[in-house]
């Protein structure tokens, strides 16, 4: 069943493997609101976390889009390094690609949840969590916190439920008015639901809160909210 962007996915089997990669920038762009703002936003968050010699994670790199800008706007910081992390061969394929004029960005092919993380002054996620199974997600968010510097800093975008029934049927609502006027049909609409049926696992603002409490940040806040799309700093 195609989803938009001549993307195909089966029911409840979501994947950023196979073809996706070819056009997942211009599929996300019309799907997330406020997406390339959100990027523009952690660039700008950025600047108040990264040093001559930081270290910078980006969890679930896709394409390395958002890797690379923040290389790009730190190119006078030499020292800085950039390494993004993803699970899905394709997509780590397609960011060493777009990332190669990059400086000092590398591109591994790994699990966060197995990996060994160096000490970092920055880690992003750009709606990533939500793909994680959640038995695995507060283990992650423990990780996080211990990998970063004291006074570094974890940037998460995520897409959140709401906090009761009637919220959620008017953001669902208004959610998918929004897709519609991106010009996606109604069929590709209900196609992109089913197959993420199981796969995407989005909890509610308070319960990431609540996860990022104890992984033990107790400095943390929303900078941009669109309708269920959330973007938190937390700071350590």
């Amino acid at each position: 069943m195609r989803v938009g962007h001549n993307i195909r996915a089966n029911n409840a089997n979501w994947t950023f493997g196979g073809d996706v990669p070819a056009t997942f920038v211009d599929h996300i762009r019309q799907s997330v609101p406020l997406y390339e703002q959100g990027h523009s936003l952690v660039v700008e968050l950025s600047d108040f976390f990264i040093s001559a010699s930081s270290l910078t994670y980006e969890i679930g790199v896709s394409t390395g889009e958002l890797l690379r800008k923040l290389a790009e706007h730190h190119a006078g910081r030499p020292g800085a390094r950039w390494v993004g992390l993803d699970v899905e061969g394709a997509m780590v394929g397609q960011a060493r690609r777009h990332c190669e004029a990059a400086p000092n960005v590398e591109i591994l092919h790994e699990d966060a949840r197995l990996f060994d993380f160096e000490k970092a002054d920055l880690i992003v996620s750009y709606y990533t969590m939500q793909f994680v199974p959640p038995r695995d997600r507060q283990m992650l968010f423990d990780k996080i916190y211990q990998a970063l510097n004291w006074g570094g800093a974890f940037v998460l975008f995520e897409k959140v439920r709401a906090p009761d029934a009637r919220f959620q049927d008017i953001i669902t609502t208004l959610y998918n008015d929004f897709k519609l006027d991106q010009g996606f049909s109604t069929e590709e609409i209900v196609m992109k639901t089913r197959s993420l049926k199981g796969v995407l696992e989005p909890f509610s603002t308070k319960a990431n809160r609540e996860m990022l409490r104890r992984a033990g940040f107790v400095d943390h806040m929303t900078v941009q909210k669109y309708l269920s799309f959330e973007g938190f700093l937390a700071i350590k």
